[in-house]
């Protein structure tokens, strides 16, 4: 198999260009123009028409062109790995139905989001597999007008385990650093972070929507860097799809992991423990805190930063205790 096309920063992949040039004539996926054509001289002319019996045929030759691009290598890449084109066609459309059908994933104020330039959105962090950052890449894509792309910054753990390390590449994720972060958001991305970490998504049932602590608030001093808008976002209905009951902590360290969970199905059920309760999920992001204002120094203030890391938090947990309130049911 060919090896991708590297496109530097700054250079417009090719698919984002067909997707742009697309939105702007407005046409429809289920429409083809057809060749005007008259059979007499007061018929009127045809120049759209449905193509729903085709579609299957049309699905057919989109998959084979797709399946000859990756075999020639006649695809692009970023210089983070990121392929636009795998992540929109396959990996998208595999994250999709879990988001929509199985979470019945909600997403709130996605008005603030931009529509361009680069945003840094601040999440919490739960439920003991990461499955909230993957379903927040799908409501940011499916649900923004610009169907932007979320570039998450992720443990080191992410790349160094087989097939993962490859897949989140392709995905857009980066190393959750400040070198790598300000690069994208300079860049014109939406980023997003969830500061927790392990300590968010690995912590016990009991503590579930109880923020843990956001390290040095290093996030807000690469928003600063890059004057790029802080969205917080808050994200109900992944503490429950597996209650973390207790961790096998000397079998994690054997294992090199953060924590090894017990929960109700894991790990008595084997591989049936694995599946995630079917929980009611709202993802809702906030007002956006603006950095542009802010003097070059600024990113250099300690008081600064714990002032808006604080804030950020803080706007995260109310939204958390106010969703809760409003939920009828975990499932429904």
């Amino acid at each position: 198999m060919a090896d991708a096309k590297v496109i530097p920063f700054g250079e417009e992949p090719r698919a984002r260009r067909k997707a742009r040039r697309a939105g702007r004539t407005g046409q429809s996926p289920a429409l083809a123009p057809v060749p005007e054509a008259r059979t007499g001289p007061d018929e009127p002319a045809a120049t759209e028409r449905p193509v729903a019996g085709r579609s299957l045929d049309a699905r057919i030759a989109g998959g084979l062109s797709f399946l000859r691009r990756r075999i020639t290598g006649d695809y692009e890449v970023d210089d983070f790995g990121y392929d636009e084109e795998l992540t929109d066609q396959v990996l998208m459309s595999l994250l999709r139905p879990i988001a929509e059908k199985y979470f019945r994933v909600e997403v709130k104020g996605i008005e603030n989001i931009p529509a361009d330039g680069g945003a840094l959105i601040v999440a919490n962090h739960s439920g003991t597999l990461p499955l909230d950052g993957l379903m927040l890449q799908v409501a940011v894509h499916d649900n923004h007008p610009a169907e932007r792309h979320l570039r998450l910054l992720a443990a080191d753990l992410v790349f160094v385990l087989p097939v993962i390390n490859e897949l989140a590449r392709k995905a857009g994720h980066t190393l959750a650093c400040a070198e790598d972060a300000q690069r994208l958001l300079e860049l014109g991305e939406v980023v997003g972070v969830m500061p927790e970490g392990f300590k968010g998504i690995g912590k016990p049932f009991a503590d579930r929507y109880k923020l843990q602590r956001f390290g040095r608030g290093g996030f807000v001093s690469t928003a600063l860097r890059a004057g790029a808008p802080i969205v917080p976002c808050s994200i109900v209905g992944a503490e429950e799809i597996y209650p973390m009951l207790g961790n096998a902590k000397t079998l994690a360290r054997v294992l090199g992991l953060p924590y090894f969970p017990i929960t109700p199905t894991f790990p008595w059920l084997g591989p049936l423990g694995g599946v995630p309760l079917p929980t009611k999920w709202t993802i809702q992001f906030g007002e956006p805190i603006p950095t542009d204002g802010y003097p070059p120094e600024a990113a250099d203030d300690p008081m600064l930063m714990f002032n808006l890391t604080d804030q950020v938090r803080e706007t995260i947990q109310h939204t958390l205790y106010k969703l809760l309130v409003q939920r009828r049911s975990v499932f429904f």
